[in-house]
């Protein structure tokens, strides 16, 4: 059967960003796509810190980033800063750009590794362009500077995902996508193959469709509650059930980051999103260690300014559906499987499941080869990403409380022990196909996390040590002089995208 309607279920920024990325569609086809949402069901809203290929999905919708940024009143990011993960009172950043450049076919962090060993005392970080500008509080993009002599910046955003739902909905909206209003009450199967023909609406509409989008959230509406898909419980790797958002004003005066902050507590962690206008904030933690109140009371006395709101409690079983397109529904979002909010993955799911659709996707009909095609790469991107979340808390020297104790001492998936035993080794990192992280992401965490290399890739012995030695010295020097001449990061924001343009 033909796909001639497309039926988005729920909105919130999972639900606008397929229907902004499928609105492209009309320019070639006749194809009419609903986003049905309510008003009254409130979305959760708290992701909101992005990694860099979000950057290439506004580009793709051909997005003006300085006005988008304005609108939902954001601020830049080049990675992120973890505290306590590692031991109490130790600190690190997980930056988005590569450490130095490979050399002679060998990773960085291996000759890096080689002369220290020599004596050479600069730590990593000063060959990592992000992080050195992370930490001067500095920003600017690859085009404001333009010399291929000096290293590229690679960043992301934080962004108010409130605003920046309602930014795509204006642009769906303009290319032609309709929005119902409304609650959806039942859910209608196909007698022959169980496929999903329509939703009946509260008010007793009847939306009928060919391909359904599962944006309904944790609920999982149409996966779950209709088509009965099964869910895979991640719990025994990733212990966070819990978290508490709460946003604030920025009360001490101090300007926004460019980074995402990552602070370890008791039993779980507290993240600091740096808007332009206020901070978001949020403790996930694991309720079999610690009460809300107490994580509440932990995340109020850790924020940088008074609550702007009343607190926003959820519960969650951190995992993923048995399969994520189900017949001709696809789930994206947390319809789709939860992954905590540590990396900043939750958007980025929604990117790749949206980026996934759309290269299988034909007009002419849904196959089984599709389905399968579709299911076999996103549960490999899962697996993936659960095991870096699983490596930060796995990999710590916390004694302190019960909770680090449970985490230090878990069993963890084979995939990952492999990982950081050749890790352990010689530094060898090896990046599977089309993994969304680097070797620089997991060489980051596990040297920040206390997870030392005992030797170096030998062929990093062949290298000459002149040779080296300059290179060495000119990264570090570029990098100086491309942060010393940068702009600070709020300065950049009120040039290029400030709040107050949009009035």
């Amino acid at each position: 059967m033909a796909i001639e309607r497309i039926v988005i279920v729920g909105g919130g920024t999972a639900g606008w960003m397929a229907a902004a990325a499928l609105s492209r569609l009309k320019r070639g086809h006749d194809v009419a796509i609903t986003l049905i949402e309510s008003e009254q069901i409130g979305t959760v809203g708290v992701g909101e810190a992005t990694i860099p290929p979000f950057v290439d999905f506004n580009r793709m919708l051909e997005i003006d980033e300085a006005e988008m940024l304005a609108e939902v009143r954001g601020t830049f990011k080049l990675g992120i800063q973890f505290g306590n993960w590692g031991d109490v009172g130790e600190s690190y950043i997980h930056p988005f750009g590569n450490y130095g450049y490979d050399m002679g076919g060998i990773a960085f962090h291996q000759v890096w590794r080689k002369r220290q060993q020599a004596g050479d005392k600069r730590p990593i970080q000063v060959f990592n362009l992000e992080t050195m500008a992370a930490y001067f509080g500095k920003f600017a993009r690859t085009e404001d500077y333009q010399r291929d002599d000096l290293p590229p910046m690679n960043y992301a955003y934080h962004i108010d995902a409130t605003r920046y739902a309602q930014y795509l909905r204006k642009y769906a909206e303009a290319r032609g996508v309709v929005r119902r209003e409304g609650r959806v009450g039942d859910v209608t199967l196909r007698s022959e193959d169980g496929f999903v023909q329509s939703v009946t609406m509260d008010d007793g509409a009847v939306i009928e469709g060919d391909l359904f989008i599962d944006c309904s959230g944790f609920r999982g509406l149409l996966i779950e509650q209709a088509l009965k898909t099964g869910y895979e419980d991640w719990t025994h790797y990733l212990p966070c059930d819990r978290a508490v958002a709460l946003p604030c004003n920025r009360d001490d005066g101090s300007p926004p980051p460019p980074f995402t902050k990552a602070t370890a507590h008791a039993a779980g962690w507290q993240w600091q999103v740096p808007l332009q206008n206020r901070n978001g904030n949020g403790h996930v933690y694991c309720s079999a260690y610690m009460e809300d109140d107490e994580a509440h009371d932990i995340l109020v006395a850790n924020m940088a300014g008074k609550p702007m709101a009343d607190p926003n409690f959820l519960r969650f079983t951190t995992g993923r559906r048995k399969k994520f397109w189900n017949k001709n529904v696809v789930a994206l979002g947390l319809a789709a499987g939860f992954m905590e909010p540590l990396e900043s993955t939750s958007i980025h799911l929604i990117n790749t499941g949206i980026n996934k659709l759309i290269a299988v996707a034909s007009m002419d009909g849904i196959t089984q080869a599709q389905e399968d095609a579709f299911n076999r790469l996103t549960i490999k991107e899962y697996e993936r990403i659960r095991d870096f979340l699983v490596l930060h808390y796995n990999a710590t020297q916390r004694t302190d409380t019960d909770f680090w104790n449970h985490c230090r001492t878990m069993a963890v998936p084979d995939s990952l022990t492999e990982k950081m035993e050749l890790f352990r080794l010689n530094g060898q990192i090896f990046r599977e196909e089309d993994e969304l992280f680097t070797e620089t992401s997991w060489a980051a965490v596990m040297m920040g996390q206390g997870i030392s290399m005992e030797g170096h890739n030998p062929m990093a012995d062949t290298i000459g040590s002149p040779k080296v030695d300059a290179e060495f010295d000119e990264i570090e020097k570029s990098i100086r002089y491309l942060v010393q001449h940068m702009p600070s990061h709020p300065d950049y924001l009120a040039k290029y995208c400030p709040a107050d343009m949009v009035a």
